[in-house]
Formats: C-alpha cells, structure tokens, sequence
C-alpha cells in the first residue's frame, strides 16, 4: 500500500436509470451509500450524447445533495465548455451555499460525440480553448472577483457571484491529452484521470505539478483522482457480461478496448487493481460499478474501500 493509501476517498456512481426510477429509488441508493461509509456520490453530465441521451450533472448533484447530509457530491465531468461561465458559476455557488464542503466540481471537454457539441452551438473545433477560457472565469468568478473579460468566446462587464462559496469549491480537471493536463495545472485543484495505466497516471500528475510551476502555483493541495469501470460478481468472469453489456451500450465500442482498464471479479479483485494506482498517487477513486442490483454496488464498494485503507 502506498503512503496516500490510508486517505483514499472512494465515491460511487448512482447507476444508470435509477433517476428515472424516481426519487424513492435515488433517496434509498443515497442513504445506503452514507450508511455503508462511502465518501463520494457522483455523476456524469451530457446534454445530448448520441441521439438525445443525456442528464444535466449539475441538476443530479443538487438532488443528491440535498438526499444526504454527510458525503461529498462531485460532477465527473460536467461538460463546461457547452455552457456560458457565469450561470455555470451561479449554479456551482447555489449548490455549495446548499451543501457547504461538499461539492467537488469536475469540468471536462467531452468530444465523444462531435454532434453533442456542434448541436450545443459550438463549434467542436474550439472546445478546448473555451475550455480554457470559461474554466478561467468560472474560477475567479467563484473566488469572488468582479471579472471584466473581453476573450475569444466570452464578454463580461463587471461579472460577480455573491455569496463566494465558502469554503471554496475544489475544481478538478478531466482528459488525458496534454493539454488537458497543463489545464488542470493552470486551473485546477487536481486532475481526474480514466483509461490509462498507474504509469501513466503517475507521469500525468506530475506534467501537471509542473504546469502548476510553471504557472506560479505552488501552494495546491492536489486532489487527484481516477475513475473506472468496474463489475462486481463472485468471479471475473460472472461479473464481465453485465459491465461489457453496459459500457458497450453506452459508448457504442467493443468491451475489449476498455477491458484492460476496468476490473471485474470479486471487491478484493478489483480493489486489487485499484491498489497501483493509490501507490502512484490517486487520492480518491470514483467507481462506475457495475452489479446485480444497487445493493451490491454499495457492498462491493464499502470492500473495496476498506480493503483500500488497509481495514481489510
């Protein structure tokens, strides 16, 4: 185990359809992961991802902070650039006014579905740099400024969010390509990878540390993360259908190009994967778990997570 291990946060992912099972359904889920220990509920966000899918993250997190009183809800990710950064910034200050401390805001620039982005009006050729631009205004907005912007996407006179969230939302930075890790750097309180190796994790967090330098911040306490897929059952090979089934609904790709990253067996196997990569330096892991039945999501995970701070 590595030195990080014993502080390892463990979220879970509200699995897919139970909002539409309505609010019973999701207020069980919530209580049951508070009442397993679980440290995280999260979501993702998309506004119409491959022919109309979607759920705005923003409007699951407010949900589900308002079903629990004790763990933290976090966006992974919510889709930024597709918005305008000062109602994005109001939304992120309302909810932390709701639940102080306890949301963790995770941006991303999506692009799994080009027609998402250009049928959200941008174009997704620009994505990354209105990106950098809202994520930059978005922070300040939230530390407080009054922000007068003349930038390439976005014009603000005098902006300003009030009450300044207190204490402050972290804002942790998704994507694996280069120039989302120098974001992350530049922009935010931690990195938040998925699909790469603990290697990889490792070298990407330390490109963002020195995009960190290079920017003149060196006082971040990091919260760094990795979210996976994974599928519980008393084998490996119990487990595997009902993920590969779920993944490959979802991104509409075979399961073997996500194997190699998403474990499935027993909660001891795939905390056993999960392992190297709090040795290479992950502070939190959010699970996409895959199971039977909600109730063995958060078993699997609670295991998971004791076996991960050594309670095991």
């Amino acid at each position: 185990m590595g030195s990080s291990g014993q502080a390892v946060a463990v979220g879970v992912r509200v699995p897919r359809g139970l909002f539409a099972g309505g609010v019973d359904r999701v207020a069980g889920f919530a209580a049951a992961v508070e009442d397993a220990g679980l440290d995280r509920l999260w979501v993702g966000d998309h506004v119409s991802f491959r022919g109309g899918q979607g759920y705005d993250g923003l409007l699951q997190a407010t949900a589900l902070a308002t079903l629990t009183r004790r763990v933290a809800v976090q966006t992974a990710v919510y889709l930024l650039p597709l918005r305008h950064p000062l109602p994005v910034a109001r939304q992120v200050a309302s909810l932390a006014e709701l639940a102080p401390g306890r949301l963790v805001f995770g941006v991303g620039v999506g692009g799994d579905d080009p027609a998402e982005v250009a049928n959200s009006g941008v174009d997704p050729a620009t994505r990354g740099r209105r990106m950098d631009e809202s994520l930059a205004v978005v922070r300040r907005l939230l530390a407080g400024e009054v922000v007068d912007h003349r930038g390439e996407h976005f014009v603000l006179d005098g902006a300003a969010i009030r009450p300044t969230p207190e204490p402050a939302v972290p804002i942790v930075v998704g994507g694996r390509a280069p120039a989302a890790l120098r974001r992350a750097g530049r922009l935010g309180d931690g990195w938040l990878g998925v699909w790469v190796g603990p290697e990889r994790f490792a070298d990407s967090t330390a490109a963002v540390a020195r995009a960190a330098g290079d920017a003149g911040r060196s006082d971040v306490v990091w919260q760094h993360g990795l979210l996976v897929w994974c599928g519980f059952g008393p084998t490996a090979a119990a487990a595997r259908p009902a993920l590969a089934a779920a993944m490959e609904d979802l991104y509409h790709l075979p399961f073997e190009r996500f194997a190699r990253y998403s474990p499935h067996g027993t909660p001891d196997d795939v905390a056993t994967f999960l392992m190297r990569y709090v040795d290479a330096g992950a502070s939190t892991v959010l699970l996409a778990a895959v199971a039977d039945d909600p109730d063995e999501v958060v078993a699997g995970a609670a295991r998971v997570r004791a076996v991960l701070r050594g309670a095991a």
